[in-house]
């Protein structure tokens, strides 16, 4: 494994946390220095993004993760894709949270895209539909921005559990979802935050029963509650000025119409996933983005909630795995 970490600002200045994902596929990890490769101070304070790739395939794979979240909720996906010989997996943590740099805000989906953009450059990934693009959640708006600003290089783009904005009916969480939503922002001590985490990201039905994989016969929620103790012990906490200034990003994103028509015909692979029971981004809002984006797949999964990405791994790593050879067979196909 290689360290790529190039020097940033003093208030960001700490040592690499070790890799909540398998050790053995990570073969780059560190800090993007965003603010001073862009050589501007639109953010007003020094930021870095903390990064990791996990593979060394030539299907290039990012990851985007939603609202006040880090990296390590894509751990089912790192743990299939980067153990593949074809795939090179990047996550990281957006401004604001885990162990990237929090400058003040608020943010915007657009400016997240941009430091997303920063990252693929630095990181190389730069060719013609080199990379398959994955968001989640806020992470989704923010795949949605960097979608227009760079479709050449994109060869799949994946819309997960997410929102165009300005639908105003179908804009703001459920009651359910709201109340868990401001209890995770507001709850200082991370542990006393899961409870709440967890039932805004999945059914409680689910989280109550067994999970038959587990030869320990534990529960959905237990199996949970171990990941995240073990996500909080090497993160740092996340400040409140980054929680409330990504909230700001996702209340205010919109992408119109005619720019997701636009992302939808000239991407070579468009993706829509939704649960049919999520509390946080009400699944509407995914059958509003298939409209507005024609050639895109609209796929509906039963019983899925906001963490479907975890709640149905399985399923969902089989949905990317044929998504980004569609968009493979596609890309190559026009060229």
């Amino acid at each position: 494994m290689t360290s790529e970490v190039m020097p940033a600002a003093s208030s960001e200045d700490f040592e690499l946390p070790p890799t909540i994902f398998d050790p053995t596929t990570c073969t780059r990890k560190g800090l993007c220095p965003v603010t001073q490769i862009r050589n501007q101070a639109e953010t007003l304070e020094s930021h870095s993004l903390y990064y990791e790739i996990h593979g060394s395939g030539p299907e290039k794979v990012i990851f985007i993760m939603g609202l006040n979240s880090t990296s390590a909720g894509w751990l089912p996906q790192v743990e299939y894709f980067g153990r593949q010989p074809e795939y090179s997996v990047m996550v990281f943590d957006n401004r604001g949270v885990g162990n990237s740099g929090a400058p003040r805000g608020p943010y915007t989906t657009s400016g997240m895209a941009e430091d997303a953009i920063t990252l693929l450059n630095f990181v190389g990934w730069t060719e013609k539909h080199q990379v398959h693009v994955v968001g989640v959640s806020l992470g989704g708006m923010i795949a949605q921005e960097l979608a227009s600003r760079i479709p050449e290089r994109i060869a799949s783009l994946s819309l997960i559990v997410t929102k165009a904005g300005r639908r105003h009916w179908v804009d703001l969480p459920s009651y359910t979802g709201l109340r868990n939503l401001l209890r995770t922002m507001t709850i200082r001590e991370p542990e006393k935050r899961i409870p709440h985490v967890l039932d805004m990201l999945f059914p409680r039905a689910w989280l109550d029963a067994k999970d038959p994989s587990d030869p320990q016969g534990r529960t959905n929620r237990e199996i949970q509650e171990e990941a995240y103790k073990k996500r909080v012990a090497v993160t740092r906490p996340q400040p409140f000025l980054g929680a409330v200034s990504q909230m700001a990003a996702a209340t205010t994103h919109y992408v119109s119409p005619d720019r997701l028509r636009k992302i939808s015909s000239t991407i070579p692979k468009v993706l829509i996933v939704t649960g049919d029971t999520d509390h946080l981004i009400d699944p509407r809002n995914s059958h509003h983005l298939k409209e507005d984006m024609p050639e895109a797949e609209l796929i509906v999964k039963e019983g899925g909630a906001h963490g479907l990405a975890m709640q149905y791994k399985d399923w969902f790593n089989e949905v990317l795995e044929r998504t980004f050879k569609e968009g493979r067979q596609r890309a190559s196909s026009s060229q």
